[in-house]
């Protein structure tokens, strides 16, 4: 995980008026935050409204879910339909091709549209690049997890030019994958989606809501795992694995010997904390001890951590690095899930639980204390790595192939 850096505050001066300033705005600061708007919605990334072509691109129905499989195997008739017909054209991925373009490269790109269903064949072939086209180019990239933003850049051409033939490949891949995840996995349930950095709350067979994430790196996998939400943490310290401290941790100190001080980190030994300046950082010995982080606003998990049980260590949480939930390729953790508008998702996971709701939560954020909740009901979670599924008749979505466990190189976009 990457901590941000920021001048560490020091004199009782500064603190004094940090804490006489929070209890007097404390309560306006919750209000505020319980009324905001401004708070990520998962239908600003979901919704393709502007496709007029039947088939449904938004859905309330889990990946996890009987309807999902339906729709993949009826999917799997037309792709393979797509691919005794010859696939689609390559389209030259040369031009920045949008709204109000005319060029020769918007034939083929019309004709491509039309064959996987995006793009209605009564709007014709020629070189204009109108609202028709706009609107499945749109819709094109919604399926594929791509900022919808209208223009074919190099991402867009990438997804688009994986061919026909290992398209279906992939659907048949997940498939299976999704058949032996289409059970009861639980009156309520998380579901974290790895390739897709996405994760779905479900309760009812239904998708209450969605959370952009950020998962591992190709060297530092999100593992596959099933467990329960046990635990939620509020202002959690961090204690950094020894991984990190020998990646990161260790290379920053040898060129900077404040990034300890200046990031709230401590280190601890058996007895008890130890001055940075008594190492030696030339060598590994830190990767000894313990490296604890105070909470904070720029704790490496932020606010929360979401504890469940696996032998990997690994958990959810928030970030101070808020920026990151806007990149298209959010592999860019060490292995942990970090969750956007995770607040929102604690609150779910804690509705059965007496005495948390989403006003005690944030008091409680701003204290600053660490505070441990039990979960009353425990929450399955399931970490999973689908690539591939379909919402409706035809509407299939695609995914990086981030950790290459679809067996096609050029499904690794990430890697172009």
């Amino acid at each position: 995980m990457k901590t941000s850096r920021r001048i560490f505050l020091s004199g009782a001066g500064a603190l004094a008026a940090t804490a006489l300033s929070r209890t007097a705005h404390a309560q306006n600061a919750i209000d505020d935050i319980l009324s905001s708007t401004q708070r990520g919605s998962w239908d600003d990334q979901f919704d393709a409204r502007a496709s007029a072509q039947a088939g449904r691109v938004v859905s309330t129905s889990p990946i996890f879910s009987p309807e999902t499989v339906t729709h993949i195997e009826r999917t799997l008739g037309q792709y393979s339909d797509i691919v005794a017909r010859g696939g689609w054209p390559m389209v030259p991925a040369t031009k920045a091709l949008r709204l109000g373009v005319s060029d020769r490269d918007v034939e083929v790109l019309r004709t491509r549209l039309m064959i996987s269903g995006d793009l209605s064949e009564r709007a014709g072939i020629s070189p204009s690049f109108d609202t028709y086209v706009d609107a499945a180019l749109k819709r094109f990239q919604t399926r594929h997890g791509i900022p919808s933003d209208g223009v074919a850049g190099k991402y867009t051409y990438a997804a688009m030019n994986v061919s026909a033939p290992v398209r279906l490949g992939q659907l048949e891949t997940n498939l299976v994958r999704l058949r032996s995840m289409s059970g009861f996995l639980g009156e309520r349930y998380v579901m974290v989606n790895i390739p897709a950095a996405q994760i779905e709350a479900v309760e009812g067979g239904r998708v209450v809501s969605r959370h952009t994430a950020v998962v591992g790196k190709i060297d530092r996998q999100t593992p596959i795992l099933n467990s329960k939400i046990h635990e939620i943490n509020i202002n959690p310290y961090w204690n950094a694995p020894e991984s990190i401290v020998r990646r990161d941790i260790i290379p920053l100190m040898r060129k900077n010997p404040n990034y300890l001080a200046e990031n709230n980190i401590r280190i601890f030994g058996p007895n008890g904390e130890v001055d940075p300046m008594s190492i030696d950082w030339s060598t590994e010995e830190a990767a000894k001890l313990r490296f604890r982080q105070d909470p904070g606003r720029i704790n490496a998990m932020a606010t929360i951590k979401i504890n469940f049980h696996n032998p990997h260590a690994v958990y959810m949480h928030d970030t101070p690095q808020q920026s990151l939930f806007n990149n298209l390729m959010r592999f860019d953790s060490s292995g942990c899930v970090r969750v956007q508008n995770v607040r929102d998702l604690v609150t779910w996971i804690l509705r059965e639980t007496p005495g948390w709701d989403r006003r005690q939560i944030e008091q409680t954020i701003q204290t600053d204390s660490d505070v441990k909740i039990p979960v009353a009901n425990p929450v399955p979670v399931y970490f999973t790595y689908i690539s591939a599924w379909a919402t409706g008749d035809g509407v299939a979505h695609f995914r990086d192939d981030i950790y290459g466990r679809d067996g096609v190189d050029e499904l690794q976009l990430s890697t172009l």
